[in-house]
């Protein structure tokens, strides 16, 4: 931003408000506008600063400053990053800690799926719904990269063909 036209402005205005004092005051007017130039400059530059500090005061995710280049000033608007606390890793499976429990409901066909990709990976329903939330958490261009998942151990001995097992479902305590 070059100051000059304002600072030609500032000249003009006061060379028209000496007009009517005659030729000698049309002079002292005109030595005071040259002397006072630069402490004008410095005057306006101030002003831009402190503007400058109010606005990034309002703005959430940006920084703008001042930047002199010579005689000109230039603002300058940076986009900051939110800080936000990391996200914490998940716990590794293997580690003791409180658990919760919840109902999750879900139509028949994706259970389904949910089951037979468990299966494939050899490792339980909720194990495979634990790492499909994990992944889904860490995933995502301001995560975090999520971490390894420590290896399973090995899955049972699959029944022979034609033979299912009955499926036992619920919830004990000891």
């Amino acid at each position: 931003m070059d100051l000059t036209p304002y600072l030609e402005t500032l000249r003009r205005d006061l060379a028209s408000a000496a007009a009517p004092g005659g030729p000698d005051v049309a002079r002292a007017a005109d030595l005071l506008a040259g002397s006072l130039e630069a402490s004008v400059r410095l005057c306006l530059l101030e002003v831009l600063s402190d503007a400058t500090a109010e606005i990034t005061t309002q703005l959430d995710a940006a920084n703008v400053e001042v930047r002199l280049r010579g005689r000109e000033a230039d603002l300058v608007v940076t986009e900051t990053p939110h800080l936000t606390a990391p996200t914490p890793p998940p716990p590794p499976s293997g580690e003791t800690g409180d658990l919760a429990r919840i109902t999750l409901r879900m139509p028949e066909p994706l259970k389904e799926q949910v089951e037979q990709a468990a299966t494939a990976e050899g490792v339980s329903v909720n194990a495979w719904l634990v790492r499909a939330i994990t992944a889904a958490l860490y995933a995502g261009p301001h995560r975090p990269p999520v971490p390894p998942m420590p290896p399973m151990p090995p899955a049972p001995p699959r029944s022979p063909r034609g033979q299912r097992g009955r499926r036992i479902t619920g919830f004990a305590q000891s």
